[in-house]
């Protein structure tokens, strides 16, 4: 985009940022665009009036809201309202139950994935008006550190890893939701032949999360490999995460429902192999036997109704019945994980060359400055902001 220092730019996102992916996709987004020349804001995009005062004083010639479709009346309702131009960047949940007139008519969607965008067009949105654009990694911080680094060395101590022991870490707000409970039965299954190794689960600090690990360690005790399973539910900054991820030998979350996968991104960016789930975003993100191992879907978990209110954009709680089945979440293959985690725990050389090329991807494909250029170029030729 010629002249992209005079473009101005309105960014509606979680602000100041949390630690959560939205949050951090929004900061990023915002450095990458503050880093290439353009004039960015960002404002919480539940603030309708420090919105309007962006709105009034900086006259963007773009809003970009980050969230879901059950925030559209936040992203682009709101800004259409002051005659805003409005170009949403959205994930979905499953399901897209509502505003597809509003989204229909939108000139421009971003979405974080090609699945993402199968499913808007599932649902009932046109794919003309749709883009993909990934979320952005900060890949000066999340990049590969030795593991004699005291502060490496400090988690493995800490989560009481030895250094003779491979570590397999998952990391989300609850486990079960990132395949944790898949790679429990695939460890169980390998568990006599693999060399020693320890599995932590990074979790945050959650009601939902504390009945979810009651759950996930009853069937860690049941496979009979709960003195192998560490559970740690604390928050965290986003300075004590890329030494978590450099502590662990291979990152291990095939996800069961996905429209990123954020972690996965950062752990190869890490130079950590990676093994997910052959579905959704992996398809764009992980490269299958050169930056992660993909596990074979093994069954899809399919829903014939829902129910959405409150937190979905929708005034009044409704069942939806669905025409026809829909894909809640995947599954993966236990035997499948289990084939490729032993694979990799046994080649020490196959993890550092599978991390190596995770690390060489993600910089060309995904660091977040490769984002912001992305970005404008579209901008520059869907809405001809020059």
């Amino acid at each position: 985009m010629a002249g992209a220092a005079t473009v101005k730019v309105l960014v509606l996102t979680e602000y100041p940022p949390s630690a959560a992916g939205l949050a951090r996709q929004g900061d990023l987004f915002c450095r990458g665009l503050q880093e290439i020349g353009v004039d960015v804001h960002p404002v919480h995009f539940e603030s309708p009036q420090e919105k309007e005062w962006y709105y009034r004083w900086f006259m963007p010639d773009v809003v970009v809201g980050i969230g879901f479709w059950g925030h559209v009346p936040h992203l682009v309702l709101h800004p259409q309202q002051f005659g805003m131009r409005t170009v949403p960047w959205l994930l979905a949940d499953g399901y897209v139950a509502a505003h597809h007139e509003v989204l229909n008519a939108l000139p421009l969607i971003l979405v974080t994935s090609n699945w993402v965008k199968e499913t808007y067009i599932r649902d009932g949105v046109k794919g003309d008006n749709i883009e993909v654009l990934p979320v952005g990694c900060d890949t000066a911080s999340f990049r590969p550190h030795s593991c004699d680094d005291p502060k490496v060395r400090s988690i493995r101590e800490a989560l009481g890893v030895s250094h003779k022991q491979i570590m397999i870490l998952t990391v989300g707000g609850d486990a079960a939701s990132k395949g944790a409970q898949e790679v429990m039965r695939a460890l169980a299954l390998i568990d006599a032949e693999a060399p020693k190794w320890r599995y932590v689960c990074k979790v945050w600090p959650q009601p939902r999360t504390v009945q979810q690990n009651r759950i996930d360690l009853q069937l860690a005790a049941e496979l009979g490999i709960d003195k192998k399973v560490t559970y740690s539910t604390n928050v965290v900054s986003h300075n004590f995460m890329p030494y978590l991820l450099a502590a662990c030998d291979i990152y291990a979350a095939p996800s069961r429902l996905e429209g990123f996968g954020m972690l996965q991104v950062e752990a190869n960016a890490c130079a950590k192999p990676v093994i997910a789930i052959n579905a959704m975003a992996f398809l764009d993100t992980m490269v299958h036997g050169e930056t992660a191992f993909l596990a074979k879907v093994a069954e899809e978990r399919k829903i014939k109704e829902a129910v959405f209110g409150e937190g979905h954009g929708i005034d009044d709680s409704q069942r939806i019945v669905f025409p026809y089945p829909r894909t809640a979440d995947y599954r993966a293959s236990a035997p499948d994980i289990a084939k490729y985690l032993l694979t990799l725990m046994q080649d020490s050389g196959l993890r550092r060359r599978m991390g190596e090329a995770g690390r060489k991807n993600v910089v060309e494909l995904f660091d977040y400055r490769q984002v912001a250029r992305h970005f404008v170029k579209i901008v520059s030729g869907r809405l001809g902001i020059q």
